[in-house]
């Protein structure tokens, strides 16, 4: 009677105890009834979904005064300016996506809408664009994270990469834990980073009140280089405007995630987004202010003795005592943790596309933790090789960051103006005009960041954008085509139903091959082991157990026999002449299907994995790559235990 050995059972009964260290790692299975669990509420959602937003008030401004170094000090009369502008814009963005939260209670990510709104290929452009926003913030906010460490502690800068690796590896192993496991990570370090950096700008402005504007700073910032030019031109103060943007990334993620909160939804969702944006625009306003009245300037990352604008800032405003430690530690773990905005976003949109057909259809699957795992792991992947590529520096990152974030924002907003004036009524016109007014300031941002950052790698996002929308039409393209290829309208057919022809390879005479064998006869009356020749003696001892282990018991029960047949393989190779086989036997019986039976040793310990040369699995591999449909391959495994 075939019967699964004994060791089968035993390895299911030790399957938990193998899993502990993963258990440990990310926590155990999560029922899927437990998905209400997982909702968030504002002040989780304002951690988990806004440290992008609010710790890109750490490298906004200060990727604007960058582009103003060729005028040292005198750039400090522009960044005020410049950042008013941002926070228009970011007012007007602000207003929009409340719009889009009320319009799109399930989620109104900048795919959704520009698909339902603007058709297939804006749609696409706007997941696409999300989707290099998503990475690359994953990127920038480690970069920038381990930056802000270095100007701390500078002896650290060789092992910048390393840092941002580590950092990298932690932040995905946290998502993979599940939302409500992230939320709680993270609410300490966000809640602490605005305390902290909102009472040192509040120090900061209170002290120069009360100096008619020239506060003494308790320690002096680096003196800033004499300038190199003596007037800014138009094109300069684009440029920073282009890399000041970067502070308004990540304010989409509540639009996208609104699925996310827990009842009261739209309500949970519209306080979130008004709390980092409020949060948001006080930041950048109170450091645009005292940059200016601390004469605190950009320093070059890749220079000995870097400090950020933050670090600078604080400790002119507090000095460098507990205070400040307190602060730019927050700062740091903030910058390091906004990477999360993406790891709850991706993932999201990930599961869109693979709904539609888009995306791999593994993206749209829950894993243990009832996250979608799949698409936390691709992230984690491609946003560690642009570290490496990039080698951590945050200013290399920057000019490819904010052009797909302004980009999602104009799709996004231009599908609202389509969906109110579809819906019509009252208050569509009103919001219409909104959503509108979006649309041309984040189409204009764009295309000032594209004009003015091109040369310096936005040129790349011009390429990949394109690039990634003609890759998702491709594997739409596969699926539909695996869809007309695989329906079938017709009732089952039961015509040609005669048995199948059963192959089983055999090496020699054991276990595994016996339980295969017997699997076998259990299938058909015509069985055939096929042996190839590459030791003359095991071939011999084959044969002579063949005839009394096989043979003789069939004989016994009045079986048909099986048949035996040796391939020759004069260059000692196994699987080619026993794929040339399987054809030629598929070639000769037109009406009749081949099955072929492949005995594997299943191994109880990760360790035993590495001493098998795996013969079943690339048999497997070949047979389903070169074989057509009526070769069917069946596993039948023998499970190793101690």
């Amino acid at each position: 009677m075939f019967l699964p050995n004994k060791k089968a059972s035993s390895s299911r009964r030790l399957w938990p105890n193998r899993l502990w260290l993963l258990n440990k790692l990310i926590g155990k299975p999560l029922a899927s009834f437990k998905s209400d669990g997982q909702k968030i509420g504002c002040w989780t959602g304002l951690p988990i979904l806004g440290l992008d937003g609010l710790s890109s008030a750490a490298y906004g401004p200060e990727a604007a005064l960058v582009m103003l170094l060729p005028l040292s000090g005198l750039g400090l009369n522009y960044i005020g300016p410049i950042i008013l502008v941002i926070l228009a814009v970011l007012t007007i963005v602000y207003f929009s996506y409340l719009q889009t939260i009320s319009a799109y209670p399930n989620g109104g990510g900048s795919y959704t809408v520009a698909k339902e709104n603007l058709g297939e290929n804006a749609g696409l452009l706007a997941a696409s664009a999300l989707m290099l926003d998503y990475v690359l913030n994953v990127a920038v906010g480690i970069s920038a994270g381990v930056g802000a460490l270095i100007s701390a502690v500078p002896s650290l800068m060789p092992y910048t990469l390393s840092l941002c690796l580590i950092v990298l590896t932690l932040i995905t192993l946290i998502n993979l834990r599940g939302v409500r496991d992230t939320g709680f990570v993270f609410s300490a370090p966000t809640y602490l980073f605005i305390v902290t950096l909102l009472a040192a700008i509040g120090l900061g402005i209170f002290k120069a009140a009360i100096s008619d504007g020239h506060p003494e700073p308790i320690i002096i910032p680096p003196a800033l280089p004499a300038p190199a030019i003596g007037i800014a031109s138009l094109w300069l103060l684009l440029r920073a405007f282009a890399s000041g943007c970067t502070a308004m990334t990540g304010v989409e993620a509540v639009s996208n995630a609104v699925g996310a909160f827990a009842p009261p939804t739209i309500k949970n969702a519209k306080l979130t987004l008004t709390g980092i944006v409020a949060i948001l625009a006080m930041l950048l306003g109170g450091v645009a202010y005292l940059v200016q009245v601390y004469h605190v300037g950009a320093m070059d990352e890749t220079h000995g003795g870097y400090q950020t604008v933050l670090s600078q800032l604080v400790a002119a405003i507090t000095g460098r005592g507990i205070f400040y430690y307190v602060t730019l530690s927050s700062i740091i773990v903030v910058l390091a943790l906004s990477a999360n905005t993406s790891f709850a976003g991706f993932p999201r949109l990930a599961r869109l596309l693979a709904t539609d057909n888009y995306f791999p259809h593994a993206f749209a699957l829950r894993g243990r933790r009832l996250v979608y795992t799949m698409g936390v792991l691709f992230l984690a992947s491609v946003a560690g090789l642009l570290l490496i590529m990039f080698q951590g520096i945050t200013d290399a990152l920057i000019p490819l960051f904010a052009v797909g974030a302004f980009l999602a924002f104009t799709m996004s907003q231009s599908g609202m103006v389509i969906h109110w004036h579809r819906a019509g009524g009252k208050h569509a016109l009103t919001s219409l005009i909104i959503n509108g007014v979006g649309a041309i300031a984040t189409g204009c941002a764009v295309m000032i960041m594209l004009v003015a950052k091109f040369t310096e790698g936005a040129w790349i996002t011009v390429l990949l954008v394109p690039a990634l929308v003609l890759l998702l039409k491709f594997i739409k393209h596969h699926y539909d085509f695996v869809a007309l290829e695989t329906r079938s309208p017709l009732s089952l057919n039961l015509s040609h139903m005669n048995q199948p022809i059963v192959v089983i390879p055999i090496d020699r005479w054991s276990i595994p091959n016996e339980n295969g064998l017997h699997f076998a006869l259990q299938l058909s009356t015509d069985v055939i082991a096929v042996h190839v020749l590459i030791d003359e003696d095991k071939c011999a001892d084959l044969q002579k157990a063949w005839r009394e282990y096989v043979i003789r018991p069939v004989n016994q029960v009045r079986l048909h026999e099986p048949e035996l047949v040796v391939l020759s393989s004069p260059y000692r190779l196994f699987q080619r002449p026993f794929l040339e086989y399987v054809l030629k036997l598929e070639q000769e019986n037109p009406r009749r299907i081949i099955a072929v039976v492949v005995p594997e040793l299943v191994e109880s310990q990760w360790y035993q994995y590495l001493l098998h040369n795996h013969r079943a699995a690339a048999l497997k591999d070949i047979l389903l790559r070169e074989g057509d449909r009526r070769i069917v391959v069946i596993n039948v495994p023998w499970y190793l235990g101690a």
